[in-house]
């Protein structure tokens, strides 16, 4: 065992100063670590700066292949240009083009950087001078920290004072901060552009008893009770042979675009020699098959995959005729007429039998839906819970493990010990650079896996929707970095070192605590200058995006789809992010009163990643199905009060560390117990007064915009006034509340926007009767709905007033329940050249196959072009209309 924890302990270097040379806590060290860090990320900056006007696929995806009313204006080629221009972006048009969660997931960052900006200039002001003046003689970043200060002097009351201060400041924040999300997630929710989409009206269902799933009226009649009553019920079905002949048609259908690209281009080069020889055009051969119950016989390639397509394609056409046939399933999904029947519904037991319709979702999108997780029994997905649950635990525990056997071969020490690397002996220089920038690098590499194994272990427990498992792992993934990364990994050192030499000296104990603590600042420190420069620069520049992007449209991107699925927006990895940037918090707020250097390297890590993902938002990143109202953002909050509880507890060892010192150190111990009882008086006010009001929609919300419909679409006044539309204050005004009351007195912004003439009396002519103005940052439903964005279902995108039942029920069944019985063709098939192919291919398809010819080519270097602005989409659209017109007149 003390193996084991001497391995952990390993991955930090070791604070012992009666080794031979202390090299973790040295200034040569931070040096090191500051140089190597800010050069590597300088390089990496200015090659961002030099390719990002020249590789718009990479940094400017948005610009293109999004919907016209999601893109962002254009930026300059020059080098910098693209810093003021996100900067000036509003607020309401980060919305408006990315949605609440990334406006809430930005101000977090911003928040958190103003924080930490006030908190490193109070602490340079207050207690930094304290513990330079320190009388405990000790050297290096030491001399910089708490420990510098003698335990008995009353110099530690300005600790103290500092640390309550900004605990207050911050609580005052974090409940500032709740009350504007509250306000913008009440007005997101009830804006006409969310109540229009079907699915805001819509819970998901589970565990619904088979009397009810098996007679609708029954199950219509259970939830007419609520207000409005319901639209529609879908009682989802299940038809394993259909979802195999989907699949497979859409193999099928990949491979026969894929062949005729192929052999289009072959034909594209045989005409082009023709022409320039003068020679009789003669197309190539065409590609043959193995019937698989006959191995000898060759069939036609084109021929045989489009007859099987069409084969698929009529047996999807009969289930579609039959779906009552079909075995019903355990879940549905129940429209309600008015928005806040569904959310009073999500609130409400329905059942009172045990675990019977228990788990209700609100505000569903179908494509959000892990269908295959509908069907488990709810005694199953608990066992699974506990099962992944413990798994999860064991796994922390077992990474601890892993970590320390990594860092092991990493450890200078041990290296040195090695004939090859007898150099290191005595070069403290790089010594420094092992000990400050290793260890840190590869346990970054080493967290990185997590993320897949965590979603793995939601997945397999039974979790509905993929929204659900984003959000789950946001505590899952915090739990586990604030134990491996913080607790063991980068504090182990100080414990270890307090365990061993307290062992034998046990009357030294008390002043182990107070000297060791402190000494494990340089292992934050490293750790955060890792991730501030490293981990910022290699956000922006995209590496891997920036390889994928060019290698996989050369290397398997070979049919216009394929290339244009390339092109699309990558998605932004919300799970791993949160939680790390909340460790980072909880680093910094943890060690701002032991070691106030910190808090300057925490600023800057907050500050580059707000301005770089203020770029990457707009311009790179477009996970459109990530569209939960900004419910990650409480989740935040609550990993930041971990944090403050972390540190409050640090506190009070320290000051029970120095309990000899008195009367004093009895005081001190009080009020930093009292600064425990204070958060958590907080953590009950906002447990009771905003997380009950976040998660649904507020029954008066709805009443007052059943009684104002204008007041929808306006901005929110986050002050709480009356909510009188005829009474709120101008837009700019309640803009400025929004941005900046949960940092100032509202009084002072006042005072700032009379300065500025900001401060207009407001208006009626406001907008509020135009309803194309009344929300200049959001367009009006005919521009966002009239385009289907990007990975949306067509549930989410079309409006619910022009929705017919039909049409309806469709969209909110499984995915296999809404393939359509045509294939569509996307292929550079326009030539002349290839009518009769195209004849011959829809001939065997038997009329479940049609072409799509516009929007792709073959270049005159005989290479595949797709059009990026094709609206592939209403292609399809159009031509399933045809056919299905087709088909109708044949029947007549």
């Amino acid at each position: 065992m003390d193996a084991v924890l001497n391995a952990t302990a390993g991955l930090i270097p070791s604070s012992d100063s009666d080794d031979t040379k202390d090299t973790s806590n040295s200034v040569v060290t931070f040096l090191a670590s500051l140089v190597i860090n800010i050069a590597v990320a300088l390089v990496i900056f200015v090659i961002f700066c030099i390719l990002r006007p020249r590789l718009r696929r990479v940094y400017a995806p948005r610009t293109y292949a999004v919907t016209k009313d999601k893109r962002p204006e254009p930026v300059s080629r020059g080098l910098f240009s693209w810093i003021p221009a996100v900067l000036r972006v509003p607020d309401t048009d980060i919305i408006q083009q990315s949605g609440l969660d990334t406006y809430m997931f930005l101000r977090s960052i911003r928040t958190m950087f103003i924080m930490f900006a006030v908190i490193s200039i109070a602490s340079a002001a207050s207690i930094l001078p304290v513990n330079v003046k320190g009388t405990m003689e000790l050297t290096g970043l030491n001399s910089l920290s708490m420990g510098n200060v003698d335990p008995r002097s009353n110099w530690l009351w300005v600790h103290i004072g500092f640390f309550a201060a900004i605990v207050w400041w911050s609580l005052w924040n974090i409940v500032g901060e709740l009350r504007i999300y509250t306000h913008l997630r009440m007005w997101w929710l009830t804006h006409p552009n969310t109540v229009s989409k079907a699915g805001a009206s819509t819970v998901l269902v589970s565990n619904v008893p088979k009397s009810l799933a098996n007679d609708e009226s029954r199950l219509r009649d259970l939830f007419s009770m609520f207000p409005g009553g319901i639209r529609q019920v879908f009682v989802n079905r299940m038809c394993k042979k259909l979802t195999r002949n989907v699949h497979t048609r859409d193999k099928l259908v990949k491979r026969l675009e894929k062949e005729l690209t192929k052999y289009a281009i072959k034909c594209k080069k045989l005409w082009s020699k023709s022409q320039d020889t003068n020679s009789p055009y003669r197309p190539p051969t065409r590609p043959t098959t193995r019937k698989s119950w006959n191995i000898f016989a060759k069939v036609d390639l084109f021929e045989h995959l489009a007859a099987e397509i069409a084969k698929c394609n009529r047996f999807i056409a009969k289930s579609a005729n039959n779906m009552d046939s079909m075995e019903r399933q355990s879940s549905a999904l129940v429209m309600f007429n008015q928005q806040v029947g569904a959310h009073m519904a999500a609130q409400t037991v329905l059942d009172y039998r045990p675990f019977s319709m228990g788990q209700v979702t609100a505000g569903v999108n179908p494509d959000d839906i892990i269908w295959s997780n509908l069907e488990i029994s709810p005694w199953s997905r608990r066992i699974r819970g506990y099962v992944t649950f413990a798994i999860t635990v064991g796994l922390t525990l077992l990474w601890t493990i892993i970590a320390a056997a990594l860092s092991s071969l990493v450890q200078v020490k041990s290296l040195a010990n090695f004939e090859a690397f007898k150099w290191l002996r005595g070069n403290s220089v790089v010594l420094g650079i092992f000990s400050g920038v290793v260890p840190s690098f590869v346990l970054a590499l080493l967290m990185s896996v997590l993320p897949y194994i965590l979603r793995l272990l939601l997945y397999i427990e039974g979790t509905t929707t993929r929204s659900q498992i984003k959000l789950r792992m946001l505590h899952r993934l915090f739990f586990f970095q604030t134990w491996n990364v913080y607790l063991v990994t980068i504090f182990s050192s100080s414990i270890f070192q307090i365990a061993v030499k307290s062992v034998s000296e046990p009357g030294k104990i008390v002043e182990l605590i107070q000297t060791q603590v402190p000494q494990s600042a340089t292992n934050i420190l490293t750790y955060v200058l890792l991730l501030a420069f490293i981990g910022a620069a290699k956000e922006i520049v995209q590496g891997v995006p920036l390889a994928l992007r060019y290698l996989v449209p050369k290397l398997f991107a070979k049919t216009p789809r394929m290339m244009l699925k390339a092109e699309q927006p990558q998605n932004f990895k919300w799970e791993a992010a949160i939680p790390t940037h909340s460790l980072i918090f909880l680093m910094g707020f943890s060690y701002s009163f032991i070691a106030p250097i910190v808090n300057w390297f925490v600023m800057v890590y907050f500050g580059l990643f707000y301005l770089i993902y203020r770029y990457q938002f707009l311009y790179v990143y477009n996970d459109s199905t990530w569209a939960t109202g900004g419910l990650s953002f409480p989740k935040s909050i609550k990993q930041i009060l971990v944090g403050i509880y972390i540190s409050e507890v640090y506190l009070l060892l320290m000051m029970v560390a120095k309990l000899h010192a008195g009367v004093n150190a009895i005081m001190r111990i009080v009020v930093a117990a009292g600064l425990i009882a204070v958060t958590v008086g907080a953590h009950l006010y906002i447990n009771e007064v905003y997380m009950p009001a976040i998660n649904h929609l507020p029954v008066k919300r709805a009443a007052d915009v059943e009684r104002t419909p204008a007041l929808a679409r306006e901005f929110p006044d986050v002050l709480d006034r009356s909510g009188d539309i005829e009474k709120m204050l101008p837009e700019s005004q309640r803009c400025a509340y929004a941005t900046f009351s949960s940092l100032v007195p509202a009084f002072v912004i006042k005072l700032m926007l009379r300065i500025t003439g900001s401060a207009k009396p407001n208006t009626v002519d406001n907008g509020w009767d135009n309803a194309e103005d009344a929300m200049p940052g959001f367009a009006h439903d005919d521009q966002l709905f009239g385009q289907r964005q990007t990975r949306l279902s067509m549930a989410d995108w079309q409006p619910l007033a022009t929705s017919s039942n039909a049409y309806l029920a469709r969209q909110f069944a499984s995915p296999e329940l809404r393939a359509r019985a045509v294939s569509n063709l996307w292929v550079p098939l326009g030539d002349v050249l290839f009518e009769d192919l195209r004849r011959e291919i829809e001939y065997h398809g038997q009329g479940t196959i049609m072409f799509i010819t516009q929007g792709t080519d073959i270049t005159k270097a005989f290479k595949v072009h797709a059009d990026t602005d094709f609206e592939l989409d209403q292609a399809e659209s159009s031509n399933r209309a045809e056919l299905y017109k087709r088909m109708h007149n044949n029947e007549t």
